[in-house]
């Protein structure tokens, strides 16, 4: 039987999902007024984010295609991405958060309490020591930049 979480977790990642729906690639790249970012890099952070939750503090390799860490991890902003930089088009952050939930669930599914080497404590002073743990945080991780995905969609619909 598969554990709740990886439910809980699929629940999540299809409701994300299901927001892309409609968005172009041009709206992806808009970056709404009084914000530092836009969907498209919504999406990236959550992928980046649930990659190195689930696999960096395991030892575990990750699928992070390049320029994927400069690009969206926290800190970053595409009004600071490099001129060079290769944008990943909406068609394949939605192949990579599609797949993302199946590796994680076939490389973690009996080593969800295994403690980890160095635990990880979270912006917001949570201190994260398990995969479950890590796991668990990134629901509310994905939910947050959810509804900011929302916010912008409907801010961006108004011109």
């Amino acid at each position: 039987m598969a554990h709740f979480l990886f439910e809980q977790l699929k629940f999540v990642r299809s409701q994300t999902l299901k927001l892309m729906e409609g968005v172009t690639e041009e709206a992806a790249n808009r970056v709404p007024d009084g914000f530092r970012n836009t969907i498209r890099w919504q999406l990236g952070h959550i992928y980046v984010v649930l990659e190195r939750f689930a696999f960096q503090y395991i030892g575990l390799p990750l699928n992070r295609p390049e320029g994927f860490k400069e690009m969206f991890e926290f800190g970053s902003s595409p009004l600071n991405w490099a001129e060079e930089a290769v944008v990943p088009s909406l068609e394949e952050l939605k192949q990579l958060l599609s797949e993302q939930l199946g590796r994680i669930e076939e490389a973690l599914e009996s080593r969800l309490q295994e403690k980890v080497a160095q635990p990880y404590t979270t912006s917001s002073g949570i201190t994260l020591s398990s995969p479950e743990e890590f796991l668990s945080m990134n629901l509310y991780h994905e939910g947050m930049h959810l509804s900011v995905i929302k916010v912008y969609k409907s801010l961006l619909a108004r011109g």
